[in-house]
This record gives structure tokens, C-alpha cells and sequence, in this order.
């Protein structure tokens, strides 16, 4: 039987994903056909020669770039990169063809400088994404569930006093010095990863004051210091989702506030505040924008600063986007936003840029999103590196591309090359799939823990975070059924795992950094992840 990628599925991921010549290279692209011993030397040889030609920026960067995909361990970069080799032509029987997707790379995985780090925090050895986006823009690791305060804090603590816990991030020390800041995601604003540049407290999830677990609370939700950060003058830019973090659940009048795009869905906030009004009366000549129309009116030229919020909780999976009925900007057309209004400030800028829905794939065990949300990570690197070359920006930036933690999903069995990455796993010189002990063909991606398998399960369109609903789909581990006439390749089909859990958790094994530009040398070997700002604070020389 020879395995085809499903024509619906595929059709869908070539329309919405906008590969760059990068992240999915024609055949003739290639910088060598790996298919003899000769090709192989050459490609080995050359390989050497352009690791000589690269030489050490010791430039102060004037701005920095700081990519993370959430989630995104080393399995998923090498997973994503073959899936983007393979697509739009996914057949299956493909062994050695040199297109098949191994040899491809991945826009960062072409950076020159690469380490590892090491993602534990304080008090877990496998993190959350609080204390690890935490060690990034502060320089300290701290205890899980929180974020930008120090280790000397207990979580949930409304009472503690950030004067003296808080840690001073990258990001505000970018404001006092005078750069432009942003932030952008495909999760929420107010969630871990991006709160963490810009908001100090002990609960990660007090995203909006209705969140709080005690009231009164003397820590102010993530939302409103989104608004409210005291260094230089705010935030410039941030886009992603969130919007009923910042609406009222009641108007001045009263009635209910209902999220401008699903008409059944209120506001989160107790205090009446309206932050989307409050963010457009506190700035000049600024915007906010909650669909792909008003995004698209956006010209950064006439734009001082930009409030993005487009969906009510996070934004939709990559593959997801072109069913949205108010429409969303790809990660990589929300970086250009934010580089080319930055860009204006004559000190320099620094800008956070998330991949925050790749951690929602693997979470649902649903490696088909999490992995086209790397791809769409990918894209959106080469997009800045493009929009600073073309404005003679790249050589006086930093740009550095890591994950917070990895997940646990692999990459096993011993299929051919060129072998459809999501699909069963068929060996070399063989045309059907290789049966595994039980009798029953096996996928090549899987799952160490989490939901199990499942099929035909879609995404959730609000952007709730889970993809599918552990009560009516409860987690069972193990060969749950014979994949022979499976399609492993449908977006909504969901790997086997190991261990049965209501959500696939975090992984505790390094993560890779990946990093271009001045003083992107200082990255090396297996460093710790609080490393990685102090070498953006040192290529600011703040």
C-alpha cells in the first residue's frame, strides 16, 4: 500500500502557510543532490568553507530580535524542517529523492551561531513557560508559575511586594534607554511568554483581574500592566491574541460587553475598564486593530504605536487561519508590522516574537499544527531578516531564535528516507508499512504522554487553548486501534502516546539557540538559559 498525504489537508496547508525560500526550497534549490559519495564530500567540504567565512560582529547591536517557539524542542525543528521540505508534494514513496525533506532546512536552523540551553527552573526539572521566559529577559531562573519576580516569592501571593521581588527584563530596560519595544505572539498577549517581557507577579494565569484565585489583590493583572508599565513610555507594539483580557464584562450602563467578532462571548474584566479605549486615549497617533482588514489599513510610516487583538483567547493555528471569519495576519506579516513601526525610533528597538501555538499542538498531541506552527515560526525569521536587510538594519542586530522547554514527542522507528513525516512508518526497500510486535503499522511521530490517539477532532475556533475536550474524549494510552486504514496524515488526527494524561506535557531535555547578528558568538555549547539575556543586555551594552 503506498501511503498519500490527504489532498484536504494539503490543499489547506499550502494555501495558508507562505513558505520562504528557506523554509521549502524547490528541488533545484539544494545546495548538493546528496546522492553519491562525491555529492556527499563536496556538500561536507563546502560546509567547512562557509564556517570559515563567517566572522565575529563585535558591533553594540542596536536593536534586538528575540524569537521563541514555544515548545519547540529539538524533535520538532527536525520534524517541521522535514515537513516543509516535503510539502506541497507529500507522495510517500519517495526514497532517495534528494527533495524528500531531510536535506531541507528551516530559516534559523541556517544561522551561524548555535548552543544549547538548559531549561530548568528553580523548583521543577521539567519547566513551565513562566520561569523559563523569565531566566530569558531577566537573567534570573525563578520557581514555575511565575513571572519576572525572583525566587524568593510563593505563587498565588497577592500580597508580595514587587518593589522589592520584581526583575528588571530586557524589555524594560530597551524603554529606559529610550528604543522602541514590542511584543508579538499567536497566543495570548497576557500570556507567560510574552508577559514575561513587560509584567511582574506570582501567578502566571492572572491574565485579567476577574482571574484572581483572592480579592482584594495588590498585584495588578497582566493586562493592565500591559498598559501601565512605568519605564520610558510604554510598550510600542503588541499583537496577538487576548481581546476579552482587556474588556470590561460590563459597560458604564451596565449592560453586557461582547467580543466584537463572536457575539456570544463577553468581556473578562470586574473593573469596567476598557483597555482597548484606554490604550488608544493614553498614546498619539496610535491604532488598535482587532481583524485582517483594519491590520491591513495599518501603514507604519503613519503609525507611532499598535494595539493587535485578534482573537478572544489565543489566535488560530497557522493551518486554521483562513476560516477565520474576521480574518488573522500570519506571524510572519505581524514581525514586518512591528519591525517596520519600530524601526522609526532612531535608538534601536527591541522586539519578542512568539511562536506560542506550537506548545498548543503538542499539548492535544496533534503534531500536524504544531509542527505547520513551527514552519510559520520559520517564516516569520526570514521575514525579519529580510525587512532589516532591505533597510540596512541586519548586520547592527542581534537576532536569536530558542524554544522556552521541548515536549515529548519523537521521532522512531527506522522509516526510509524521503518517507511522509506524518506518516506510518514503511521501511527501506519495502512498499507497504512495517508491521511493529503487535501486528498493526505504526506512525514515525508519537507522543510520550498525553491524550492519545483520536481522529477527526478539530480545532477549537475561539482559540481556547486544549484542541479537544478531555470529557468527551478521555485520554487512553497505548495501541488504542489498528492504523492500517488510518489517515495519520489529516490535520486532525491526534499520535499515540505511552502514558495516559488529560493534556502531553513539557519535556526537561535542552533546547536549542540559534542566533545571528552582534556578539551572537557568545553563544556556545550547553549554557544556561538565564545566559541568553545577558548576551542581548551585552549586545545593547546596557
Amino acid at each position: 500500500m503506498q501511503l498519500k498525504f490527504n489532498r484536504t489537508a494539503l490543499a489547506a496547508l499550502s494555501a495558508s502557510l507562505t513558505m520562504t525560500a528557506a523554509a521549502s526550497p524547490s528541488p533545484d534549490s539544494f545546495p548538493a543532490p546528496y546522492t553519491d559519495r562525491d555529492t556527499w564530500y563536496a556538500a561536507g567540504e563546502q560546509a567547512i568553507a562557509d564556517a570559515k567565512a563567517n566572522g565575529r560582529n563585535n558591533r553594540t547591536a542596536k536593536n534586538v530580535v528575540l524569537f521563541i517557539g514555544d515548545g519547540m524542542g529539538v524533535s520538532t525543528v527536525t520534524a517541521s524542517r522535514i515537513l516543509a521540505g516535503q510539502q506541497p508534494n507529500i507522495i510517500g514513496s519517495r526514497e532517495g529523492d534528494p527533495s524528500s525533506g531531510e536535506e531541507n532546512s528551516l530559516s534559523f536552523d541556517k544561522l551561524p551561531y548555535l548552543a544549547l540551553s538548559k531549561t530548568y527552573s528553580v523548583n521543577q526539572q521539567t519547566p513551565d513557560s513562566a520561569p523559563t521566559m523569565t531566566a530569558m529577559v531577566t537573567g534570573v531562573k525563578t520557581n514555575d508559575g511565575e513571572l519576572s519576580v525572583d525566587q524568593d516569592t510563593t505563587r498565588k501571593d497577592c500580597t508580595v511586594d514587587l518593589d522589592t521581588h520584581q526583575l528588571p527584563t530586557i524589555l524594560e530596560m530597551a524603554e529606559d534607554a529610550g528604543k522602541a519595544t514590542g511584543v508579538v505572539s499567536t497566543a495570548r498577549v497576557t500570556h507567560a511568554t510574552p508577559a514575561a517581557n513587560y509584567a511582574h507577579t506570582t501567578e502566571r494565569d492572572w491574565e485579567a483581574d476577574s482571574s484572581y484565585t483572592t480579592t482584594p489583590c495588590a498585584v495588578p493583572d497582566i493586562a493592565r500592566q500591559l498598559l501601565e508599565n512605568p519605564h520610558g513610555d510604554g510598550l510600542d507594539v503588541a499583537m496577538g491574541g487576548g481581546r476579552t483580557y482587556f474588556l470590561p464584562k460590563k459597560d458604564p450602563n451596565g449592560a453586557d460587553v461582547f467580543d466584537p467578532e463572536y457575539p456570544t462571548v463577553k468581556g473578562r474584566r470586574n473593573d469596567g475598564r476598557d483597555l482597548t479605549k484606554e490604550w488608544q486615549q493614553k498614546y498619539g497617533n496610535n491604532s488598535y486593530v482587532w481583524n485582517m482588514a483594519q491590520f491591513d489599513a495599518i501603514k507604519p510610516a503613519k503609525t507611532t504605536r499598535l494595539l493587535g487583538l485578534f482573537q478572544p483567547s489565543h489566535m488560530q493555528y497557522e493551518v486554521d487561519r483562513p476560516s477565520d471569519a474576521g480574518g488573522e495576519p500570519s506571524l510572519a506579516d505581524m514581525t514586518e508590522k512591528a519591525i517596520k513601526i519600530l524601526k522609526k525610533n532612531p535608538n534601536g528597538f527591541y522586539l519578542h516574537v512568539e511562536g506560542g501555538r506550537i506548545d498548543h499542538g503538542h499539548h492535544a498531541g496533534n503534531a500536524y499544527r504544531a509542527l505547520t506552527d513551527t514552519i510559520a515560526l520559520s517564516d516569520a525569521v526570514q521575514r525579519a531578516i529580510d525587512v532589516l536587510r532591505e533597510n540596512h538594519m541586519l548586520r547592527d542586530t542581534l537576532i536569536v531564535v530558542s524554544a522556552d522547554h521541548s515536549h515529548t514527542f519523537t521521532i522512531g522507528g527506522y522509516p526510509r528516507r524521503g518517507n511522509n513525516i506524518l506518516g506510518k512508518v514503511i521501511a527501506p526497500g519495502a512498499s507497504v508499512p512495517t508491521p511493529a510486535f503487535d501486528g498493526k503499522p505504526y506512525t514515525t511521530l508519537a507522543y510520550g504522554n498525553g491524550q492519545g490517539y483520536y481522529t477527526g477532532v478539530g480545532n477549537d475556533a475561539q482559540g481556547n487553548e486544549l484542541i479537544y475536550n478531555a470529557t468527551l474524549y478521555p485520554p487512553r494510552g497505548g495501541r488504542i486501534e489498528d492504523m492500517s486504514t488510518v489517515d495519520t496524515t489529516d490535520r486532525d488526527f491526534h499520535q499515540e502516546t505511552a502514558v495516559p494524561l488529560t493534556s502531553e506535557t513539557h519535556a526537561g531535555e535542552d533546547v536549542a539557540i540559534f542566533a545571528m547578528g552582534p556578539k551572537a558568538h557568545l553563544f556556545h555549547g550547553v549554557m544556561e538559559q538565564n545566559v541568553i539575556f545577558h548576551v542581548m543586555k551585552d549586545a545593547f551594552q546596557f
